[in-house]
């Protein structure tokens, strides 16, 4: 039998106050509904219930301020610092239509237009522009192609692969 696939829901942050409140980033579409998936599992197997969640004050939507059952003092809280949270995949809801989660996108094999196999999608960026697919070629370096329909015109889950026309560059190193 194997493991249950988990996808990251959150990362705990800095500890908030004395009583060990905890910043918590939420990587949701909606932030507060990290709280609705039950039981968040760390890497370790320690699992952590959000016995209450308001959104942070000041700083990014997606960061609240929540308290885990157990964790009770400053010094608890800061212990926690850093460390990602986890559902099964089968606790998320299923996926809009033209929507992926990213656990759906990484380990699918990419192809040019023209057939080329250009590599493997190891990762989903962002780095504030939108979301990335980082594809690694079984040898290089990897290419960043944006996640939009002009870029990515075909994502097919079930047959793993992608469609995807990798930048194209300038003798200088410029995109085109």
């Amino acid at each position: 039998m194997g493991r249950t696939r988990q996808v990251a829901v959150a990362e705990i942050g800095a500890a908030h106050g004395l009583k060990g409140e905890v910043r918590l980033r939420s990587f949701t579409a909606t932030p507060m509904d990290v709280a609705k998936y039950g039981p968040l599992a760390a890497p370790d197997g320690r699992a952590f219930e959000i016995l209450s969640a308001r959104p942070a004050s000041g700083t990014s939507p997606h960061m609240l301020v929540v308290r885990l059952k157990g964790v009770s003092d400053r010094n608890a809280a800061e212990a926690l610092t850093g460390t990602p949270l986890s559902v099964p995949f089968e606790r998320l809801p299923g996926a809009e239509e033209g929507e992926f989660y990213h656990a759906d996108l990484i380990g699918l094999t990419a192809f040019s237009p023209e057939g080329e196999t250009l590599g493997s999608v190891v990762a989903v960026q962002n780095y504030g522009a939108g979301d990335l697919l980082e594809i690694a070629p079984a040898q290089g370096a990897s290419m960043l192609v944006p996640f939009t329909e002009t870029a990515v015109p075909e994502v097919d889950i079930a047959a793993g692969r992608v469609v995807a026309i990798p930048p194209v560059f300038d003798d200088e190193g410029e995109a085109l």
